[in-house]
């Protein structure tokens, strides 16, 4: 059977990215372990940064089988020290930190009368202040070498009210994540480190596998989808990698929706 050319990966131009070393965060699986695999086809070194052990160790078996140069740690994004210290590791590995994607995130889907402080706090913790130590700790490092790019993994849901199901503490962070790559890129941007985000509509990720079990929804996601279809975390990862390259070096301060013209409408 003749292979789709818009679904085939392997038509995909690939961003020269040789000798970078590009840090993941929610890299053992979904959007970042396609993120992770997209770096090593260009040619970077990939760190999988994940607080999923079990996870990292089977996505550091298939890289080492296709040979590629690659870090992984566990990581608590929310751990402020255990962030410090992981990120002054990796910039020792290879001395140098070139990339830096934000995607660990996690989603409580809930009434918003039914949400507790807890459950907030939760989502904040991980989508919010997660990304900033993360950015901090390597913009430290970037800074200094007067070069990097960051990606943050934003979503459809921080630039929509969403509408389909409650989903109020998710929004709420992803919709501050563009506000905080537009800050930090503008901060940063003098010393040669650019600062964008993605956000992407839904994903057939781990995360969304619940709702993905639901047809009626998902016939209702693909009405509000002009191109008709979901996204694939390839898809996402593309975006992610063009934004990491040098092809958008004037490229900073921007929310990149991979959304199949969700937004547009």
């Amino acid at each position: 059977m003749p292979t789709d050319p818009v679904h085939d990966s392997s038509t995909r131009p690939r961003a020269e990215l040789a000798g970078r070393v590009a840090v993941v965060t929610g890299a053992a699986r979904g959007i970042g372990w396609a993120t992770v695999q997209a770096f090593a086809d260009a040619g970077a070194q990939p760190v999988l940064l994940d607080r999923d052990e079990n996870a990292l160790q089977r996505a550091s078996a298939t890289l080492r089988e296709r040979h590629v140069d690659h870090r992984t740690q566990a990581l608590d994004v929310t751990d402020e020290a255990a962030v410090d210290a992981a990120f002054a590791g990796i910039a020792a590995w290879r001395g140098r930190l070139d990339i830096l994607v934000n995607n660990a995130g996690i989603a409580l889907r809930r009434p918003s009368v039914e949400l507790t402080r807890q459950d907030w706090q939760a989502v904040v913790d991980v989508n919010l202040t997660g990304v900033f130590l993360c950015a901090r700790a390597a913009a430290r490092h970037m800074l200094a070498a007067k070069r990097g790019a960051i990606v943050n993994v934003s979503s459809i849901m921080g630039l929509s009210g969403g509408g389909l199901y409650p989903n109020i503490s998710y929004q709420s962070t992803k919709g501050a994540l563009v506000n905080l790559t537009r800050a930090l890129a503008v901060e940063w941007a003098a010393s040669g480190v650019r600062v964008n985000a993605v956000a992407p509509t839904w994903v057939r990720t781990d995360l969304t596998r619940g709702l993905m079990d639901d047809p009626a929804l998902v016939a209702r996601m693909l009405d509000m989808t002009p191109l008709r279809r979901l996204a694939e975390p390839e898809d996402v990862a593309a975006a992610i990698v063009f934004l990491a390259s040098d092809g958008a070096a004037m490229i900073t301060g921007h929310t990149l929706p991979v959304d199949g013209g969700y937004l547009a409408q």
